[in-house]
């Protein structure tokens, strides 16, 4: 009796045949998608420590690690080529509600990296106690990140500490708003470094 079993339910005597050709989907395009998947889990390791206060504004039962996956998947991924790679000017490492960070000037040199922004007097709605959280890392994967309020002056400065890195050896720089008690962040910004 090999490939079917029987059994009786309720007096009755069942057969059931075993599949033979089972189906193990594995179609290019799903192959693709895994690929995708792999891109996005291994950005989420590269900024985890950031995106966890990024995503502040979750449902119940969401981790971090969900939501950057849900706002990163289809969008942060390039598919032109044969692998698929991550596009960090689409890449979100914070997502909600309050005002970006405007950036007005980025310079870098062989201290690091410094943002002029501008301050609070240019949005209304954003507090002086709102952090201003920025995150860099180089391709041999040296991260530095900073944290400091908006502060109520018109313009502001934030400096990066990546002593001995050139602009060929900088991969992302994110700058985002995150207000005082933690508990609303703005929309990441990639931050082109010339």
């Amino acid at each position: 009796m090999a490939n079917f079993s029987t059994y009786s339910r309720d007096g009755k005597n069942i057969v059931r045949s075993k599949a033979f050709n089972r189906k193990d989907a594995n179609s290019d395009l799903q192959k693709k998608q895994r690929a995708c998947f792999k891109c996005v889990v291994m950005a989420y390791q590269q900024v985890s420590s950031v995106a966890y206060v990024g995503f502040p504004v979750r449902h119940a039962g969401i981790s971090a690690y969900n939501a950057f996956i849900s706002a990163n998947l289809p969008k942060a991924v390039d598919m032109t080529d044969i692998v698929p790679k991550i596009n960090y000017r689409r890449l979100m490492v914070a997502k909600g509600t309050l005002p970006s960070v405007s950036v007005t000037d980025v310079a870098e040199d062989n201290a690091g990296i410094t943002i002029k922004y501008l301050g609070k007097v240019y949005f209304p709605k954003a507090n002086e106690t709102d952090w201003i959280v920025a995150l860099a890392m180089t391709k041999d994967g040296a991260a530095a990140t900073v944290r400091q309020q908006r502060g109520g002056d018109a313009n502001g400065i934030l400096s990066i500490a990546l002593p001995h890195a050139d602009v060929s050896d900088i991969e992302f720089v994110y700058l985002f708003t995150l207000s005082a008690n933690g508990k609303i962040a703005s929309d990441s910004q990639f931050v082109e470094v010339v």
